[in-house]
């Protein structure tokens, strides 16, 4: 795990050097594309509490009422190591919650997903939004692993933000039609790979509380192959 100080104002430069795109369904011909919104909204959505995180559970289980748990057919995987910095450890384990709260949406089909919400604000929950809506129009699930990796994080001096960056391999992770149940497959190729550079912040009502603010992705990303 790297750690890097981030002065605030570069971490927000930085990630915005990288394409407002987002990863792909793994190589399919669904259309089961992370494009970013250019735009949206996340009025009315209520400022949540921070979950806490039930001692010897896995971070997927239900925490106080926000539930990130995925059925079985969803396997996502964080394979990397925390950083020994307190708050960057903690905004990991968000980024990675961030992560399972739009695969949950999915799976409920809805984007006025609690965990969504818990997790995210801002450009991070209108981008959450966008991968669900996506999918619910699609009339499509997901299915398979989805595995995370190479994970980096950098603060701010303050510590009231962090940079969680990391590979995603989306070759056997794959779109999957809600009506038929049909798996739709494509040939395994560099639109798999992807890369993140998620911004989070200190919930201002949570102590521990961490919230997507920014997402950035860099599709057909050679450096995570």
């Amino acid at each position: 795990m790297k750690r890097r100080t981030l002065p605030v104002a570069t971490a927000f430069a930085a990630a915005a050097t990288l394409l407002l795109t987002a990863c792909g369904g793994g190589g399919d011909q669904s259309g089961d594309s992370d494009a970013i919104a250019d735009s949206g909204t996340d009025k009315g959505a209520k400022k949540p509490t921070k979950p806490t995180e039930p001692s010897g559970a896995p971070a997927e289980n239900k925490l106080d009422g926000v539930d990130v748990s995925l059925p079985e057919e969803m396997n996502l995987v964080f394979d990397w190591d925390k950083p020994e910095d307190k708050n960057e450890a903690a905004a990991m384990d968000d980024a990675a919650n961030y992560v399972r709260a739009i695969y949950h949406g999915i799976d409920e089909r809805t984007t006025d997903d609690a965990a969504l919400v818990a997790y995210s604000k801002g450009q991070g929950l209108t981008y959450g939004r966008t991968q669900i809506n996506a999918r619910l129009e699609g009339g499509w699930t997901a299915t398979g692993t989805r595995r995370h990796y190479k994970a980096t994080t950098r603060s701010t001096p303050a510590g009231d933000a962090v940079e969680v960056a990391f590979c995603v391999d989306s070759t056997k992770f794959h779109s999957k039609e809600v009506k038929t149940g049909k798996v739709i497959k494509g040939t395994p190729s560099l639109t798999d790979f992807d890369h993140f550079d998620i911004i989070m912040v200190k919930a201002p009502t949570g102590e521990s509380l961490w919230q997507a603010s920014k997402v950035f992705v860099e599709t057909k990303a050679e450096q995570c192959r």
